[in-house]
């Protein structure tokens, strides 16, 4: 007995190409792309001085991070723990007993006062990313728990519920400066 053999149908694919580029425009479209945005730093504005103003040795606490992420401050090994309080005594100093605001140990060998006082991180090529931000936090975190206190006693609230004058006040009474230089090869 013979069979009948049935013809397959053929599916038209000539639209096909049509959707599948629909397609690709409407995932192109609607999709959105994740932007890092890094560190976020105030840049100081460029001025046209040829020369640097001269700054007193003893108003920069020199700290370097070297490739193995051991934190070097003051020629001294230091862990990341210790950080913050070594940059409180530095910046809270009042070596020349101009800050009347200044509660530090006045050392003739540190920082003068916080408006002089200059943080220099430099850090090496093989320094962690974890690392180098772990430095910066505990540097800001100085800078925070000096102008918490100083806005608590001035004004009797904690820096972040200060208005936009009285924030003013205590950011000119504790500038954060802070000198990042080029990344070096160092070694470990």
């Amino acid at each position: 007995m013979a069979r009948n053999k049935r013809a397959i149908p053929e599916i038209n694919a000539g639209s096909m190409a049509d959707i599948a580029f629909l397609l690709l425009i409407f995932f192109l479209v609607t999709t959105t792309m994740d932007v890092d945005k890094g560190i976020t730093r105030k840049l100081p504005p460029i001025e046209d001085t040829t020369n640097p103003p001269p700054i007193n040795e003893r108003n920069i606490f020199t700290i370097v991070i070297n490739a193995s992420n051991q934190i070097l401050v003051e020629d001294e090994y230091m862990e990341i723990d210790g950080l913050r309080k070594a940059a409180l005594e530095f910046l809270d100093n009042n070596g020349d007993k101009s800050c009347s605001y200044c509660e530090g140990a006045q050392d003739p060998k540190s920082s003068e006062n916080p408006k002089k006082a200059v943080i220099s991180l430099q850090n090496d090529r093989g320094t962690s990313y974890q690392a180098f931000l772990a430095v910066q936090n505990e540097l800001t975190a100085a800078y925070n728990e000096l102008r918490n206190r100083l806005s608590k006693r001035q004004f009797g609230r904690s820096f972040d519920n200060l208005n936009e004058e009285e924030t003013k006040v205590v950011m000119e009474a504790y500038p954060m400066i802070i000198s990042e230089a080029e990344p070096l090869k160092l070694g470990s």
